[in-house]
């Protein structure tokens, strides 16, 4: 069989891109028309009238008002989604638990196409509200989500992962030298859990733990909070071993499932 060159695994199909782009900006505007979509991304009115007609008969997106919006089959594929992944249930009533116990956000994330994917977020009482929301990406190398799934990856995907990856600094706090992140990625395989010190967002700190399955890692989950509730010893204390516990309750019924 022929070697596929490398131009030949990077290609990709135009129109389908354009497609996508199309979802995505209605995704973020309200009602938005045809013309302003042609003008938004660069394209010929008769071309984005094109792509809408065509997700519009496939059900994908609507009208409404004097413009689109996504349709309800996108919520029904979002629905598919959380049922594809193993244990969702669980994964859920953990989240819950923490979020309730600790009165923090309590979220439970997966690697994606080498960022961090959110599966579901849950809010306690004194919650801070952060940006974050099921479905939405964040870096790995800046999250505690990231770098607890970073360290317990599979040492080639890993490696993958950060060879690809712009280490961009989200706060004075990122890391963003390759061989910084490593030793921070090995001092977390060492005591089972990583931190986000104002990593990510200035004001904010989180630990998470791993969940993992055979030699690979399934996801992390997370207690997010401000850092004048999260001293040192509640952070390396209470809150680590709280994810830890409930990691470990996801593993065992994903185990057992």
């Amino acid at each position: 069989m022929a070697n596929t060159s490398n131009d030949e695994t990077r290609r990709t199909i135009r129109s389908v891109e354009i497609a996508f782009t199309v979802l995505n900006t209605i995704r973020t505007n309200d009602e938005i028309t045809v013309t302003e979509l042609a003008d938004e991304l660069g394209h010929s009115k008769s071309t984005i009238h094109s792509h809408l007609r065509t997700l519009e008969n496939q059900e994908i997106i609507v009208r409404s008002g004097n413009g689109y919006r996504l349709s309800l089959q996108v919520l029904d594929m979002a629905n598919d989604v959380r049922e594809q992944v193993a244990n969702y249930d669980v994964i859920v009533e953990e989240v819950d638990e923490l979020a309730d116990e600790t009165n923090e956000i309590a979220q439970f994330g997966l690697e994606e196409h080498m960022k961090v994917s959110y599966l579901y977020k849950s809010r306690g009482n004194r919650a801070v509200e952060t940006a974050s929301r099921a479905g939405g990406k964040q870096p790995m190398h800046s999250t505690s989500l990231g770098k607890a799934i970073l360290a317990f990856l599979p040492p080639d995907r890993r490696e993958t992962i950060i060879d690809n990856t712009t280490l961009t600094r989200q706060t004075p706090k990122t890391i963003t030298d390759p061989d910084s992140l490593c030793e921070d990625l090995d001092r977390i395989t060492e005591r089972g859990y990583a931190i986000d010190d104002e990593e990510n967002i200035e004001g904010l700190r989180c630990v998470a733990a791993p969940v993992r399955s055979e030699n690979t890692v399934l996801g992390a989950i997370s207690v997010t909070g401000p850092v004048s509730r999260i001293s040192d010893d509640y952070l390396h204390g209470v809150l680590a071993e709280s994810v830890q516990r409930a990691a470990n309750v996801i593993e065992l019924n994903t185990k057992f499932s």
